[in-house]
């Protein structure tokens, strides 16, 4: 009989036995969130000056809502990063299934928001309420990720709960391998949503090749 569980409920234990996934931990494995990324123009910085402040703001009257983070935060990154243009897509809210058929298990869940080429999984963004560690969200995030129907080419994805971020790469072979970067956070000083930008048009360039 198949069990049916939530991708919630989903742990990095579970993803490392049941689909041999694997944190790789050398930079070159995951060099495109450091390197050869754009520069940004002013106009962009000032947008995101003004993302910043406006988080800033909403910390002032919590609680901070996932919808509420993806319309302040999310969109104007995404726009920013041209994925409302053509040839990308967005599709919001899709279901997503994991099977672990040895296991006869499938794990079912809800993505936040997809970016779509070509009708191919690009990347995966996944929001959490700001209240949240992004530690938590982590393993959810990479199942969905295994669910990817383009096996052949590297999935990229970004968590976020509006006020912190981290970018992932994962490449599914024979054994699954994924690696993180490092956490940009916007109440850090300065503005490391810049950071942010530049990482989301360098992966939406890569992919458009």
């Amino acid at each position: 009989m198949v069990q049916s569980l939530s991708v919630k409920d989903i742990t990095l234990s579970d993803l490392r036995t049941k689909f041999d996934l694997h944190l790789v931990e050398d930079e070159e494995f995951f060099s495109e969130w450091r390197v050869n990324l754009p520069e940004l123009t002013d106009g962009e910085r000032q947008r995101l000056d003004r993302v910043k402040a406006a988080y800033n703001n909403l910390l002032e009257y919590p609680p901070i809502l996932e919808n509420t983070v993806k319309m302040v935060v999310l969109s104007p990154l995404l726009d920013m990063a041209d994925f409302y243009l053509p040839p990308f897509r967005i599709k919001s809210e899709d279901s997503v299934e994991l099977s672990a058929e040895d296991e006869g298990v499938i794990y079912r869940g809800r993505i936040d928001v997809l970016v779509f080429k070509e009708k191919l999984w690009l990347m995966v963004i996944e929001s959490k309420q700001a209240a949240f560690s992004l530690e938590a969200g982590e393993a959810q995030l990479l199942a969905y990720m295994l669910a990817s129907p383009n096996p052949e080419k590297p999935t990229f994805g970004m968590i976020s709960n509006g006020g912190s971020f981290r970018f992932f790469k994962l490449v599914k072979t024979q054994i699954n391998q994924y690696a993180l970067s490092k956490l940009f956070n916007t109440r850090n000083p300065g503005n490391e949503l810049y950071n942010v930008l530049r990482i989301l048009k360098n992966l939406g360039q890569l992919l458009n090749q």
